[in-house]
């Protein structure tokens, strides 16, 4: 029983020792389609222990086996119980999972996992898939921002606690950049400042960086005047006031969230890049005022980038999560035509976007945040399907979405259809990691194990 995964990187070993030992790396190595999140992370491998919730309450905790820590080539981690919420996990039985990191010459290194449990290594093997390839994608992303002259950053981001800010945070921690987190309810602790939209404090960016901004209402739903009023007043006149701080304050970059919308809710086959004009449409007008409200900023010569995010896959949340059930009991489909283009973007390729944006200079302005290969809605559920090894068969009519969102949302929305391409990132060489669909649905779905 239990498992061994090794793999080797191309990195040096201190370096990949030192990423498992910051805040963030076990977040970035939690698979996204397991029912798990972390709610604490060890102070230190060498000791203490980690944090899982589960559903219904339940926690696992990871212990720290101080006996067998040995930096960098060895830490230790075994299941362990504290209350009853802890209690249902051991039902496994057992589990001990040793990490060994060894020195595999030119500057590479082998990476082992070895769990000790009575939980068979095919159901573990995806999880270890999953982990190496991310541990690998996000030293190489780091590598790329240290060899641009990159050094640790302070960088403030609002959003944090959202599925975007959460990852795109681990990911920036881990790296070894500080964040500090804008939150609206009171702050807790040094690495988060409160942040009142309406009216930030003139110190609220002291001592930053760059900003990342990426707060602001969902857009899904109906679009009735009260949600067209949330979605453009949390996005607005907040980001004005936001850049003006930034302003300020001296902060040398600032990446705000925009969005594809800006090309309006239907460009037939009409390929768009950063250079295109603006749609029609409430979202089109929306985000070109979002884009428009970082002005102050760009004014006072701090780079402003704005990142014009597509259809976000990622197991976790967006439209992916609402999809995998549906399609995973068969019942998943086409929508109306299937003719509507599709430009989307994997999560941890987004957080690519706004990381490379923080250290390459040349990224100011708008950036399509699309990966290079859109597809059409039944391309898409196809793949989507065939991933899950389901057949996708029954076609969603367009009366459905339009009952749920109304006439106007589900236009914008369900219906939307915008063939994106990433030309600056393109111009930048920008190296993606799911380049293709099928890869970043596997990734994100537990489905990529080899």
């Amino acid at each position: 029983m239990g498992i061994e995964f090794t793999s080797t990187v191309d990195h040096p070993l201190d370096e990949v020792f030192a990423w498992h030992t910051r805040p963030g790396a076990m977040p970035r190595l939690v698979p996204p389609w397991q029912p798990m999140t972390v709610v604490a992370e060890t102070p230190s491998l060498a000791h203490g222990q980690a944090v899982l919730g589960l559903p219904a309450g339940l926690r696992w905790i990871a212990r720290h086996d101080p006996a067998h820590y040995d930096p960098p080539h060895r830490f230790v981690d075994v299941l362990s119980s504290r209350g009853v919420r802890t209690w249902p996990p051991r039902v496994i039985g057992w589990w001990r999972h040793t990490h060994d990191f060894a020195d595999a010459g030119q500057g590479r290194t082998e990476v082992r996992d070895r769990v000790d449990t009575t939980v068979p290594g095919s159901l573990l093997r995806p999880t270890f898939v999953y982990r190496h390839r991310q541990l690998a994608d996000d030293l190489a992303a780091h590598r790329d921002a240290a060899r641009a002259g990159c050094g640790p950053l302070v960088v403030a981001v609002t959003g944090s606690s959202g599925l975007v800010g959460t990852a795109l945070t681990a990911m920036l921690t881990s790296g070894g950049h500080r964040v500090v987190r804008l939150v609206r309810r009171p702050a807790a602790g040094a690495d988060e400042r409160h942040w009142d939209p309406g009216r930030p404090d003139p110190d609220l960016l002291c001592g930053v960086d760059a900003v990342v901004h990426l707060a602001g209402a969902s857009i899904a739903g109906r679009f009735t005047a009260a949600h067209r009023a949330a979605v453009r007043d949390s996005r607005v006149d907040p980001t004005r006031r936001l850049a003006d701080r930034a302003a300020s304050a001296g902060v040398r970059t600032f990446v705000s969230a925009s969005a594809i919308g800006f090309y309006g809710y239907d460009r037939g086959d009409a390929v768009l890049t950063e250079d295109s004009p603006p749609g029609e449409g409430f979202l089109a007008e929306v985000v070109a005022d979002w884009e428009a409200a970082t002005t102050p900023a760009a004014e006072a010569g701090v780079r402003v980038s704005a990142v014009r995010t597509g259809i976000v896959q990622a197991a976790a949340g967006g439209t992916l999560r609402l999809f995998r059930p549906l399609f995973t009991a068969g019942l998943g489909g086409r929508l109306g035509t299937g003719r509507q283009w599709l430009s989307w973007i994997g999560l941890d390729d987004l957080l690519d976007v706004y990381h490379r944006a923080l250290w390459d200079d040349r990224m100011s302005g708008p950036v399509n945040a699309v990966a290079p290969e859109p597809v059409r809605n039944a391309d898409y559920t196809a793949t989507l399907a065939a991933v899950l090894h389901r057949p996708a068969v029954l076609p969603v009519p367009s009366v459905g979405p339009r009952l749920l969102l109304g006439a106007q949302g589900s236009r914008e929305l369900a219906e939307t259809g915008q063939r994106v391409l990433p030309a600056r990132l393109d111009t930048l060489g920008h190296r993606f990691r799911h380049p293709r669909l099928a890869d970043a649905l596997a990734h994100q779905l537990g489905r990529g194990a080899t």
